[in-house]
């Protein structure tokens, strides 16, 4: 016999044994993980924050671009006109003299004719060759002057050369400059294009999380983003000489730039260092976290395993000694010595088999239960509809209206049919419009002209089921309580629509409409008794009923509403429910 002692001594050792393979293999996983997370999530993240950081940037420096060709059309157009230089050399005149009234007036059509009915710009300025106002377009304002800006050799090289310049001035807007110039080589005059603020603080604020400047070749502010401060990051704007890059500043910001060879102009975008490496920085915690959890939990896992691991193996043995003559069936558990799991697999199969059973069951009995609950809701409505209707026949045939009373007869027996023909069975939605018809063709005999009604409906939905006596019931609610203080005619509209795996039923009158407080006395109603969980309640008539025997069929598909119209009066009762069973 093997000594107590020794025993424990072997359990302890298996037990040493397991911890410190589970430790080792621990060590192998968490080392994998963290490569795996390093080189296939946080670096390839951050390289993309960069990459969309640097597409920003490009992004408002070609839509810059657009902006200023569409100027430079604009100015193309204007120059085009012959009629601008019609006049010679352009100069401004007393506002007193024909002549010059006659010059304004041109000139305003040429620019009128360039513009067109869209006003993209804040105004076009024409000057003479001394830089001095001629005429505007708009003129609301007093324009810069542009003297001070011809007084510098090279820009005036550069606009008798047939180029424009774009000229930012300190607390002016943006200018777009060229010279009025024809085929000779002979300058008229200046036209200056003043550029809208709003366009151009729209395109600076495009998809950028951060600041947004563009600064011209000389490094002055041409334009920034909403609630950025240039003073802040001026010093960090370095005077770059590649196309594009990013790079980092002292502060730990990232700044992408996009240098544009079509306007000289330079776009930054400046975004937090935090901004960038956010999301990177959320994936490391969350993954040290998860680290340091699943190793306390592999921890404390691997010394109760090896702990409980003694008792399995104890109760087979308890199983193998068991076996004798008399007990043979117990052989069958002999291969658990190599897999005990097997024994709790056969085990949770047959707690399957019978949980499948017991739900089965159940089932059977809750379809029982609402099939009872509904046909008792439905004997409700019945009655009080054939109550309504035997009512009008009899007062058709005390006004010897034959004719009337036979149509009404065949449109009830067409109801009663309906109604009593199969109760436990839901119908289609086409039925329930038949049904809807024959009691509104009843109705019609006694309001006769001054009741209108209308159906539309979706042949697609035709097929969708519902329990017996759904739409009739809320129209009759409009006849009965709607028209009571409303001047006829009386209109009532039926629309079915399909849309996205849902399907919806509106309701709709010229009426009264409902009170605020009967919207929510009803909608209360509802919820406390035609929600599922609680018993739905028999004694109410009406909508409640319907909608109660709504919920019994669709349970949580469905979606009830009513309101009163806004525009033309009235009150709408709307249905909506899920064509499939997943819709939460």
């Amino acid at each position: 016999m093997i000594n107590p002692f020794l025993r424990k001594r072997y359990q302890s050792s298996v037990r040493s044994r397991l911890i410190v393979t589970f430790s080792l293999l621990l060590v192998v996983v968490l080392g994998s993980f963290l490569i795996f997370t390093n080189l296939l999530v946080i670096k390839p993240l951050k390289q993309k924050t960069i990459n969309e950081t640097l597409l920003t940037s490009a992004k408002i420096d070609e839509s810059l671009d657009d902006y200023i060709a569409i100027q430079n059309q604009l100015s193309q157009r204007i120059l085009s006109n012959r009629a601008i230089f019609s006049f010679g050399a352009l100069s401004k005149q007393s506002n007193q003299d024909v002549a010059a009234l006659n010059q304004n007036r041109v000139l305003s059509n040429v620019m009128f004719q360039a513009v067109g009915p869209s006003l993209n710009i804040r105004d076009i300025i024409i000057y003479d060759l001394q830089g001095q106002e001629v005429t505007s377009y708009i003129g609301y304002v007093q324009p810069p002057p542009l003297a001070p800006l011809l007084e510098n050799p090279g820009t005036v090289r550069t606009l008798q050369d047939s180029t424009y310049i774009l000229h930012a001035g300190q607390n002016q807007p943006v200018s777009f400059i060229r010279s009025i110039i024809d085929i000779n080589g002979t300058v008229y005059g200046y036209l200056s294009i003043q550029l809208d603020d709003n366009d151009l603080l729209k395109i600076a604020n495009i998809g950028s999380p951060g600041s947004t400047y563009v600064t011209d070749g000389s490094g002055g502010l041409v334009i920034q983003s909403r609630n950025a401060d240039f003073g802040m990051h001026a010093a960090s704007l370095r005077n770059v000489s590649g196309p594009q890059g990013i790079y980092k500043d002292n502060d730990g910001n990232y700044i992408a730039y996009h240098a544009s060879s079509y306007t000289g102009w330079t776009v930054y975008t400046v975004i937090p260092g935090k901004s960038v490496l956010g999301s990177v920085n959320s994936v490391t915690n969350i993954a040290v976290i998860l680290i340091v959890s699943l190793t306390l939990f592999s921890y404390l896992y691997i010394h109760f395993m090896t702990k409980g691991l003694v008792l399995p193996i104890r109760k087979l043995r308890s199983q193998i000694l068991n076996i004798s003559y008399s007990n043979l069936s117990l052989r069958t558990d002999s291969r658990l010595y190599n897999n005990e799991f097997h024994l709790f697999n056969e085990a949770f199969r047959e707690l399957l088999e019978r949980l499948q059973s017991s739900i089965e069951r159940e089932k059977l009995a809750l379809h029982e239960e609402v099939m009872a609950r509904n046909s008792a809701l439905q004997a409700q409505i019945a009655p009080h509809f054939i109550h309504n209707v035997l009512y009008l026949i009899s007062i058709a045939a005390q006004e010897n209206q034959m004719n009337v009373v036979t149509q009404m007869c065949k449109h009830l027996s067409e109801s009663l049919r309906y109604i009593v023909s199969s109760p436990y069975q839901h119908v289609t939605l086409r039925e329930e419009i038949e049904h809807t018809k024959h009691y509104l063709s009843l109705i019609k005999h006694k309001y006769e002209e001054d009741l209108e009604w209308e159906i539309d409906m979706d042949p697609a939905g035709e097929s969708i089921l519902l329990p017996r006596l759904v739409i009739q019931p809320f129209v009759e609610n409009c006849i009965e309580h709607a028209f009571d203080s409303t001047d006829p005619p009386w209109k009532i509209s039926i629309k079915i629509k399909l849309y996205r795996g849902l399907w919806a039923i509106e309701i709709s009158d010229n009426g009264t409409g409902f009170t605020d407080e009967g919207i929510r006395h009803t909608l209360q109603r509802i919820k406390e008794g035609g929600s599922s969980g609680q018993p739905t309640k028999i004694g109410s008539m009406g909508i409640v009923n319907t909608v109660g025997r709504l919920e019994l069929m669709y349970r949580n598909r469905l979606f009830f509403n009513m309101f009163n119209n806004a525009e033309n009066g009235g009150a709408t009762i709307q249905i909506i429910a899920s064509l499939t069973e997943d819709f939460y």
